[in-house]
């Protein structure tokens, strides 16, 4: 997701010494004291919410005693704090292997597959912990939770069109009503204008809402512009030219705004890409999207939107901006969303020299850039392939490749991003997905750059934000990081599914 809540070691990288045991006769009594001592100080860690120390600290347990179930199921958790849910997984499965009879395993593997969206296996999972512990509350409360979404998820699709027709081109914008009080910023003969987008940026800043009238208006216009682009669109920047790329915005309006006003409202004369994620967790998403959208119908060969990985129904029903439109909005709005979401662009490339996707490279290493433009896009992301891996993808320091810590998507490291390089001849790439400390990050010999545009994620990351700025006869990457700035008392993921209050 945008996100993993802060870099963390792989769930198998303190299993790779060749002095861990290899069977349990191996272990000494000392050894397992130290594991047990080195478990306890884990413990505390995450008690005081240090998950990073306190994986680093199971991981030493296990490397020390490697056939003890409740340090799998410790650091699975940790691992859920830091929503890191394939390494999650991983622990969870590894911990039941060990003791069938390990309850909390269970739980944890099916909170991460339910966070993952999975949720016909976290049901499985759920209730094997609820035949146990018919009296565990929280049990039973995410049992019946994750009973419910997939019930309607099967209801969804049971009365799901069957003539394969769109909400955008069914239906009857004409006929909805505007408030006879409404007196906020109106579209011109049904098109964006500028000063349109100023009044709506001001109207949104103190919290009115748009008309739905003029909201699906302008997701129909959008819907059409998105679906006429390939999977890869090509960017030029002419000479002396300035352009701008921010990465997650996450729903973080007034931290938008800021972008706006530190570096100029999007212009032709200043162009910009926005690379994903700008809904879920921040609770103004439809203000960001609905801002973002209004500038690429303004500024449609200058303003540049790619999807990411919470562009995404799955997402969307987790993390909050489903909850979000339809309290603000209603429940076919959301589908009108996710029409347009499933035509958003999966990469760019600007100037034949850089490619720019949400999440990064590819477990095959023979894939080009025409194989990415032609690359099929309206649809749900699969849980494979090249549209996964833009989406989901994350770089690791270390060479090759390696299962993610999300459970979606791979890790690569600096060799598969040069050979990417090499092969598509490129500088560099540039991707978002992931927080960092100063809102960016150079990795693999700087050829890869993370640059992450919501800063003090969800309240509480401490992190700055941070957008790249590169002109079109120097496309050498320049940063600007910057904090947050306050927002009304809305908290972060006030939208979200009920679940994600039961971790």
């Amino acid at each position: 997701m945008a996100d993993t809540m802060g870099s963390v070691e792989s769930a198998s990288d303190a299993q790779v010494d060749e002095n861990v045991p290899q069977n349990p006769d191996e272990v000494t009594e000392e050894n397992r004291k130290s594991a047990d001592e080195l478990k306890e100080q884990a413990n505390v860690y995450f008690k005081n919410e240090d998950y990073q120390k306190a994986i680093e600290l199971y991981s030493a347990a296990i490397a020390v005693n490697p056939f003890v179930a409740t340090y799998y199921g410790n650091r699975s958790f940790a691992y859920l704090r830091t929503e890191c849910f394939g390494y999650a997984l991983t622990d969870a499965s590894k911990a039941i292997s060990l003791d069938k009879s390990y309850i909390k395993a269970y739980y944890r593997r099916a909170s991460a597959n339910m966070a993952l969206g999975k949720f016909k296996l976290a049901l499985k999972d759920f209730e094997t912990v609820t035949k146990v512990r018919p009296n565990d509350k929280d049990a039973r409360t995410k049992f019946n939770e994750c009973n419910k979404i997939t019930k309607r998820l099967a209801f969804e699709k049971a009365i799901a069109s069957e003539d394969g027709k769109s909400l955008a081109d069914s239906i009857d914008i004409e006929n909805l009503q505007i408030e006879p009080n409404y007196d906020g910023p109106l579209l011109e003969n049904g098109e964006v204008t500028q000063s349109f987008v100023e009044n709506l940026m001001e109207a949104y800043k103190n919290q009115k809402k748009l008309p739905k009238k003029f909201v699906c208006q302008i997701l129909v216009q959008a819907k059409k512009l998105f679906s006429q682009q390939e999977s890869l669109v090509h960017i030029d920047v002419p000479e002396k030219s300035k352009f701008t790329i921010c990465g997650d915005i996450h729903g973080q309006y007034y931290d938008l705004l800021n972008i706006f006003k530190m570096n100029g409202n999007p212009s032709q004369e200043n162009p910009y890409l926005f690379n994903g994620d700008f809904v879920d967790r921040g609770s103004f998403s439809v203000e960001c999207i609905m801002t973002l959208l209004c500038y690429k119908l303004l500024y449609p060969t200058h303003f540049f939107m790619a999807r990411g990985n919470h562009e995404s129904l799955t997402m969307n029903q987790m993390y909050g901006f489903e909850g979000e439109v339809k309290s603000k909005y209603s429940t076919q709005l959301c589908e009108l969303f996710t029409e347009v979401f499933n035509w958003l662009p999966l990469a760019h490339c600007i100037n034949k020299k850089i490619l720019v996707m949400h999440g990064g490279l590819f477990s095959n290493d023979d894939v080009t850039l025409d194989d990415i433009a032609k690359t099929s896009r309206n649809r749900q992301p699969p849980d494979s392939g090249i549209m996964c891996e833009l989406l989901w993808s994350d770089p690791q320091p270390q060479a090759g490749r390696a299962p993610s810590k999300r459970g979606v998507g791979v890790q690569f490291g600096p060799d598969v991003t040069k050979n990417f390089l090499e092969k598509n001849n490129l500088s560099y790439v540039v991707r978002s997905h992931e927080v960092k400390n100063e809102g960016y990050e150079l990795m693999h010999d700087d050829k890869c750059i993370t640059v992450f545009s919501a800063p003090n994620y969800c309240d509480t990351m401490g992190n700055k934000g941070a957008y790249i700025t590169i002109s079109g006869d120097d496309i050498t990457p320049k940063f600007t990081s910057y904090d947050a700035v306050p927002h009304p008392n809305v908290k972060p993921m006030a939208y979200a599914n009920p679940f994600f209050g039961l971790f």
